[in-house]
């Protein structure tokens, strides 16, 4: 046999050959993705004519055909009948009742700058570049709800014994466990003991004073019954103690005068709401439009958060009081449907609330929704408690910290990060659900808009649709601009596999 003797012997790594011109580029990403095979090229080409049509008719609809101005229902109507294109000149007629309702159009200004106010410090929180976040947050989340309502309604609230005794009962709660979180005090005290006792007798009577009828006092200008003067003093004795046992405990300056920040701040909030500003008073049932929702939307994310975090920490509580009161709220608010829930808050909620605590429509519809979203935030968040591996409880333990240390420094911000997309989809849901309100006369923006097919002079056939699909516009602005910032927020904090 010949030997066979190869005259070139490559002696280092020769490059790849290009790939072939029609893998590459513009074509052969189409052609790979949509024409890799007949039975994909003919879906291919069905899918691409159906959005070509679709996208033709709502272009023809929405901009070729449509009327963009006009002063009335003639602008829009289609010469002998049928159904033209959208009508726009209706929008630009009822733009400010979309936004405003019917709030009175001298006082507007009024939301405008609150709406100003909400974007700046939104985004001072939400880009975490700018600083000063802590001074921001305590202007968002304290300052910001007062000057809503002063300036929406108008301030000069008169305030009822029975609301000033559950304001000071609440500031009470808060100092107190404030102060027992503390090692150097903790409920073994003393003093913290017998204010956990007078915040008791103070909820219980002001929980009475709706069942038993009794002769009114008056006291620093506000009536009280004597069942909700009792609850004021026991309130007030309460927040004595445990101040007393704070300074008992030698705390440093600054936690001394953390002690009085919710007495405090009770005092400005009457202070604020019961003074008069000049304002003209504005009643709720003439608020409406997009201010109205986004006035129940925020109110109800602001309470259903911290509210369903500490119904998701009661569900796993090892006290068996505090699990059970947890599940069954939880479970009742989950067991109902959200119109159910506006019609209770509408029509029952004054019945539970202690004498001289009146709530309007607008505020019961506000608190029905932020129950209802709570029960559903709370199993989000008691998902991302579990998920947190039992080293993190035990090396919290190790560290001697106590129970609210543990869970405000290492599980709840881990657990929180976890569930961030089902914290916004509740956010959402929430955002939407407010439309609700309109089956107990609120004329949110979906409300207003449905309203604005009513008016004689824009009665036609393209009107309702053009109003329709100008309000899921809007709710898709605000809900698309919520999933988006909830995926930047997700993978700005997840550090879990970078190195």
């Amino acid at each position: 046999m010949e030997e066979q003797v190869f005259q070139y012997v490559a002696t280092e790594q020769k490059a790849a050959l290009p790939p072939p011109p029609s893998e590459v580029g513009a074509f052969g990403t189409v052609r790979r993705n949509l024409f890799a095979t007949p039975v994909d090229s003919a879906l291919s080409i069905a899918a691409g004519v159906f959005i070509v049509w679709t996208v033709w008719h709502i272009v023809e609809w929405a901009l070729i055909d449509a009327v963009f101005s006009g002063s009335n229902r003639d602008a829009c109507l289609v010469a002998g009948g049928g159904h033209g294109g959208a009508c726009w000149a209706f929008i630009r007629a009822k733009f400010g009742q979309f936004v405003y309702g019917i709030y009175p159009f001298g006082e507007r200004w009024r939301v405008d700058v609150l709406l100003v106010a909400l974007v700046i410090l939104t985004a001072g929180i939400a880009i975490p570049k700018l600083p000063y976040k802590r001074a921001t947050a305590i202007l968002l989340f304290g300052v910001f709800p007062v000057v809503t309502l002063v300036l929406l309604t108008g301030g000069r609230f008169d305030f009822a014994g029975g609301e000033l005794a559950l304001l000071f009962l609440i500031a009470a709660g808060i100092t107190i466990s404030d102060v027992s979180a503390e090692p150097e005090v903790g409920f073994h005290s003393l003093p913290v003991k017998g204010a956990v006792v007078a915040a008791l007798v103070s909820l219980l009577a002001i929980l009475a004073a709706d069942l038993v009828d009794a002769r009114t006092v008056e006291f620093l200008d506000f009536r009280f019954s004597i069942l909700s003067f009792i609850s004021f003093v026991a309130a007030l004795v309460a927040l004595g103690l445990v101040i007393f046992a704070g300074f008992a405990a030698r705390r440093g300056g600054g936690n001394v005068a953390r002690m009085f920040f919710p007495a405090v701040a009770v005092v400005l909030f009457v202070f604020l709401m019961s003074t008069d500003f000049g304002l003209s008073p504005v009643p709720t049932n003439l608020w409406g439009g997009l201010m109205l929702t986004l006035v129940v939307a925020l109110s109800g994310i602001a309470a259903s958060l911290p509210l369903g975090i500490l119904l998701a920490l009661g569900r796993r509580s090892q006290m068996p009081a505090v699990k059970l009161l947890s599940v069954i709220f939880i479970e009742f608010w989950r067991g109902v449907p959200l119109i159910t829930v506006l019609f209770m808050a509408n029509f029952m909620l004054p019945l539970f609330m202690p004498e001289g605590v009146t709530f309007n429509q607008l505020l019961r519809a506000c608190v029905g929704v932020a129950l209802f979203s709570a029960a559903y935030m709370a199993e989000v968040i008691r998902g991302g408690l579990q998920a947190i591996p039992k080293g993190q409880y035990e090396g919290a333990d190790a560290m001697a910290l106590t129970y609210w240390q543990k869970m405000r420094l290492i599980i709840l911000p881990q657990a929180l990060k976890l569930v961030i997309p089902g914290i916004v989809n509740t956010f959402i849901g929430l955002f939407k659900d407010t439309s609700l309100v309109y089956i107990i006369g609120l004329a949110d923006l979906l409300g207003t808009v449905r309203r604005g097919f009513n008016d004689p002079n824009w009665i036609t056939p393209s009107t309702p649709a053009t109003g329709l699909i100008f309000a899921a516009f809007i709710y898709w602005l605000f809900c698309f601009s919520m999933s988006r910032y909830s995926i930047y927020t997700e993978r700005r904090l997840d550090t879990g596999h970078k190195r």
